[in-house]
């Protein structure tokens, strides 16, 4: 698969952000064409995050999705909920395995060899960047916002399977 470079990330942030009629309507495409994805981040098991963690979820998602398809306009196959869940632990178990203290430290794990550096990138940032007194993503929710995304970005780019994501 094409590379996803940073300067489509920003431009599809961009355009997501300047209209709220793109919003809306990347909104209903995801709902439409990845169902498993958007039943996954409001399912009720993931109560632990709050209703604005699940919202700057949701906009990730769209940002990395509008951006894998900008490289991709084949499309995305529409991931199973079997795919997903396996990709999911593989990759809690890569972060586990982490004995590093802070949470930028334990994700070097997730970039070595890694296809889509500035996909990953991207949501480090988004985590990170995060970090003031006002943050969207708790301090206790990173790890697993990490993760939701790192896992969608595996689906949508197959990415996991052309590395070993492990150290």
């Amino acid at each position: 698969m094409e590379f996803v470079s940073e300067k489509i990330i920003d431009q599809v942030a961009l355009s997501l952000e300047g209209s709220r009629g793109a919003y809306e309507e990347a909104v209903e495409l995801l709902r439409e064409e990845q169902p498993v994805v958007l039943a996954y981040l409001f399912n009720e098991e993931l109560k632990i995050f709050t209703q604005g963690e699940k919202e700057y979820m949701l906009y990730l998602i769209l940002v990395i999705w509008e951006a894998v398809k900008a490289v991709k306009p084949e499309g995305i196959p529409a991931t199973s909920t079997d795919a997903f869940t396996a990709k999911e632990e593989k990759n809690w178990e890569i972060l586990q395995a982490q004995k590093k203290r802070t949470f930028r430290d334990k994700l070097d794990a997730f970039f070595d060899q890694y296809p889509q550096e500035d996909l990953l990138a991207f949501v480090e940032d988004a985590l990170v960047e995060d970090e003031e007194d006002d943050a969207v993503v708790t301090k206790e929710g990173r790890e697993a916002v990490f993760i939701i995304l790192k896992t969608v970005i595996d689906c949508w780019t197959k990415a996991d399977e052309s590395t070993s994501g492990t150290k």
